[in-house]
């Protein structure tokens, strides 16, 4: 993964843009935890990456935050997840998955296990 972005649909930036603007409770939480270098790096919200918008991206420690809903825990989009969390793969992404809950339940305990992936990315440079 260059400097650049992959390709993206140009009707990304637009779903990227609305996404940003209607993040749920949990996003936004997650969002003020993540920004501004707070764990060291840089993320990004609602990044158009591909044919995908991630919830959570961060280039550096090639790491895509994903904050799953319950649309996510259906045969479907358990099919469509693991699709697209091959697609980020192949490109050199690591996903990390968090349920709502799990994350509402247990902040300090998310934001320890990325923290820790980042860490780990860093340690292996």
């Amino acid at each position: 993964m260059g400097k650049h972005f992959l390709k993206y649909p140009h009707s990304s930036v637009a779903m990227a843009r609305r996404l940003r603007r209607e993040m749920t409770d949990a996003e936004r939480k997650l969002w003020s935890l993540l920004r501004s270098n707070q764990l060291g790096v840089k993320f990004r919200r609602q990044a158009p990456f591909g044919p995908y918008i991630l919830d959570f991206l961060c280039i550096k420690a090639k790491l895509d935050v994903e904050l799953d809903g319950s649309q996510h825990y259906t045969d479907t989009g358990r099919r469509r997840d693991a699709r697209r969390d091959e697609y980020l793969r192949s490109n050199g992404l690591k996903v990390l998955r968090f349920s709502v809950v799990e994350f509402l339940q247990n902040p300090d305990g998310v934001l320890q296990a990325i923290y820790e992936h980042i860490t780990n990315s860093h340690e292996s440079r």
